[in-house]
Parts: structure tokens; C-alpha cells; sequence
């Protein structure tokens, strides 16, 4: 008896086998089903990105202060003649830096929250002539990705972006980046 049950347990194993191995193409036929249909109705789907205005001038006067790191050297604003909403649901705006010895950065930005990117336009360039050069090879950055902004991570979180939506017209997001900031 013991070695007719040990002849039947290679056919054992190929059944166990068997059975694991069409429940993992099962396993990932749902998988890939439930990818499909999510890019199919997710904010990919038709989007398409609107004409990009040009960079607006750069403004040092008046700009909305915010925190991108309490450890930053940096102070950071962002312009808040430059913030709009276009009809594609990009958040367009220009973030300045300066350094505590004056040095000063400038960059034309858009968010998109429904996917938690962004994209960088342009740079200033001080020159001189102090210029915005076009950044050719933007491309879209998962914010959470190596490459992403941290100032406009900040942004996302401080004001610009309600989860996956902006958050309301640019006047709103402006008001909810002021409420998070100290009184000075």
C-alpha cells in the first residue's frame, strides 16, 4: 500500500500544481481587468492638457508666503496675480525663492490634483536680462515621484488641492494657503 500511494504523488504534486497555477492567471486576468476599466474611467481618460499662457512677469511685491520644509534656508511665496485655473483643471502658478543673501528663484508651474502631478514651464532666469527661459522637456511628475517639487507638494497640501480637485477658483486656494500661515 505504501508505494501505491507514493506512485500516485507525483501526479498529486502536478494537480496542486496545476490548480495554483490557474489561480494565479485568474488572479491576474482580475488584476489587469480592474487596471483596464480604472484607466478607462479614470482622469486620463479624455483629458487633454489647454494651451499653455506664457509665463506672467515676474513679481517680488505682495507675494503669498508658505512652508515647504521647516528646515528650508529658503523663503518661499508664490504670486498670487499668477494663480488660475485653466478649463483643463491645471493650477498655474509662479513660485519665488530667495535665499537669506538674496538670491532669487523663480519658476511657472502647473498641478494637476486629480492625478497629483506637476509640471514646470519655465524658469527665471536673472540675467542679465532677467528672462523666463521655457523648460522644452517638461514633463508631467508624480508629486510623491524623486523629481517632484517639493514647493508645489506644499501647495497641493496648504491650500491649491481638496484631495483629487482644486480647491475651488484660485481667490479660495489663495485664502486657505493665508489661513495655514502665521500671523507676522
Amino acid at each position: 500500500m505504501a508505494g501505491l500511494a507514493f506512485a500516485h504523488t507525483p501526479l498529486r504534486c502536478r494537480l496542486r500544481l496545476a490548480g495554483r497555477s490557474l489561480l494565479a492567471v485568474l488572479w491576474l486576468g482580475v488584476w489587469a481587468a480592474s487596471a483596464h476599466a480604472q484607466w478607462l474611467s479614470g482622469p486620463n481618460r479624455d483629458w487633454r492638457e489647454a494651451e499653455v499662457p506664457p509665463p506672467p512677469p515676474l513679481r517680488q511685491d505682495g507675494l503669498v508666503p508658505f512652508v515647504v520644509s521647516v528646515n528650508s534656508q529658503l523663503r518661499f511665496g508664490v504670486d498670487p496675480a499668477s494663480v488660475t485655473l485653466g478649463p483643463d483643471g491645471v493650477i498655474r502658478y509662479v513660485i519665488v525663492a530667495q535665499s537669506a543673501s538674496g538670491t532669487l528663484n523663480a519658476w511657472y508651474e502647473g498641478l494637476r490634483c486629480a492625478t497629483a502631478q506637476v509640471k514646470t514651464y519655465a524658469h527665471w532666469n536673472p540675467g542679465p536680462p532677467g528672462q523666463w527661459r521655457a523648460n522644452p522637456s517638461a514633463q508631467w511628475r508624480d508629486l510623491g515621484g524623486e523629481f517632484a517639487s517639493r514647493p508645489a507638494v506644499a501647495l497641493a497640501r496648504n491650500g491649491f488641492c481638496d484631495g483629487p480637485t482644486p480647491n475651488g477658483q484660485p481667490a479660495d486656494m489663495l485664502r486657505a494657503l493665508r489661513v495655514g500661515q502665521p500671523e507676522r
